[in-house]
């Protein structure tokens, strides 16, 4: 929880807002690899893309 508060502060003081859609997609695009790794709503994801 310290990285969060991190990033949020470092984003505050430095003024780039505008980072935050980007680690917020790069951060589900994760979560959805790791999720559809092994999973059987892998083939669903995969028809996605």
């Amino acid at each position: 929880m310290s990285f969060i508060k991190d990033l949020w502060a470092f984003l505050s003081t430095r003024k780039k807002f505008w980072l935050l859609p980007i680690i917020i997609m790069m951060a589900l695009l994760g979560a959805l690899i790791v999720l559809t790794q092994g999973s059987a709503v892998a083939p669903f994801i995969y028809t996605l893309f």
